[in-house]
């Protein structure tokens, strides 16, 4: 029984952890996106089309989702 609570514990923080990334990964793109990286207009409106949702899954507390969204979004932009 202890050993149970200590992985659900354990798994609550890193979810936790990785929940108070979403914004890093906003701040990451941000600041690449301020650098006017050499990307085609149609590239350029994916990123943003792609961190905005990833900010909006994040509000709703749809991490994972939020991290894959901005994922993509770093890819796009070579980070």
């Amino acid at each position: 029984m202890r050993k149970s609570l200590v992985l659900i514990a354990g798994a609550f923080l890193a979810v936790s952890a990785w929940a108070h990334n979403c914004p890093n990964e906003v701040k990451a793109i941000d600041a690449k996106l301020a650098t006017k990286p050499n990307l085609t207009k149609e590239q350029t409106d994916k990123v943003m089309k792609l961190r905005n949702e990833g900010e909006q899954l994040h509000k709703a507390g749809k991490h994972a989702e939020s991290m894959k969204e901005l994922g993509e979004a770093k890819k796009i932009l070579g980070i």
